[in-house]
């Protein structure tokens, strides 16, 4: 048999599935797609959707229904949670600008070493394990920064310190003093990257903001139960269930978005930095012969 398709021609069940231009510009969800929405659904999504769903079973069962302002949802949760989604985004596009300055700066430096120096020396093979130092090291630091103490922050200010060192070498390999001054200034903007990046892993979106908005989230699915009631009960009941398990699940499920988005640097999200880059940019960076 065949089927008639919006083109006006008959055409076979098989060409007409996957050929003709009635799904030719249809774009159905990839598998990636669907990993990383899986991925924002957790324990918690189910928890607060069933005990939504029990609050509107019990208030019908108890004949406790009432049409509550659904604004005060949108004021108490949506508002909050929308703003720090926010907040939490712009930071981790600070700290993508701030790791590409970094990188930059630090691959001009190596440069810098390989061309400048007039005479012998291996500066820039000295510069190239320093360099990988860093981005080592960096990776630690970013991802144990919101620990009270710990020795990465250290050993970053060292690598730092051994850069100084190798620059003032440069003086010897006749590099004049207004190229170190050039060089010391790049030194100085891959500080600044670092500790613009080292804030953001400490300092997150206002805590007591995601405190508010953590604590009315979980409980408003649950005290609006009498609002879920009452939706087209009695004639269709179901409705109100499929309205409270929604809500529960849109607003938790934002929630973790939120969550995933908040330290862009743990490797948790799927939008996270990728920092392990000290291999990839190292086979680009060979060092001078001789």
């Amino acid at each position: 048999f065949k089927v008639f398709s919006v083109t006006g021609a008959w055409v076979s069940p098989g060409r007409f599935f996957t050929g003709s231009r009635l799904l030719s510009g249809v774009k159905f969800p990839k598998m990636g797609t669907l990993r990383h929405f899986l991925r924002i659904i957790d324990l918690q999504t189910f928890v607060i959707t069933a005990l939504a769903v029990l609050s509107t079973y019990l208030s019908r069962r108890f004949g406790f229904v009432a049409d509550l302002p659904i604004d005060l949802l949108g004021l108490a949760v949506v508002f909050p949670l929308v703003f720090s989604i926010n907040s939490a985004y712009r930071m981790r596009e600070d700290a993508l600008q701030a790791f590409a300055s970094l990188k930059g700066h630090a691959i001009a430096l190596y440069y810098i070493h390989r061309d400048w120096p007039e005479k012998g020396g291996k500066p820039a093979a000295r510069v190239q394990k320093l360099l990988d130092r860093l981005l080592s090291t960096l990776v630690e630091h970013l991802k144990t920064a919101d620990q009270p103490r710990g020795d990465s922050r250290a050993g970053v200010f060292a690598i730092f310190s051994d850069f100084s060192s190798s620059m003032e070498r440069l003086r010897k390999a006749g590099v004049s003093d207004v190229e170190i001054s050039r060089a010391n200034e790049y030194l100085k903007n891959i500080m600044v990257d670092f500790e613009r990046m080292s804030n953001i892993a400490r300092y997150r979106t206002p805590v007591a903001l995601r405190a508010f908005t953590r604590l009315f989230l979980n409980a408003f699915p649950i005290l609006f139960g009498p609002h879920f009631a009452n939706i087209d009960y009695p004639d269709f009941p179901i409705i109100g269930y499929l309205v409270a398990a929604l809500y529960a699940f849109v607003l938790v499920s934002l929630d973790n978005v939120q969550d995933h988005l908040e330290n862009p640097f743990d490797g948790l999200g799927p939008d996270d930095l990728r920092l392990d880059v000290a291999e990839e940019i190292l086979d680009v960076l060979e060092p001078e012969e001789g």
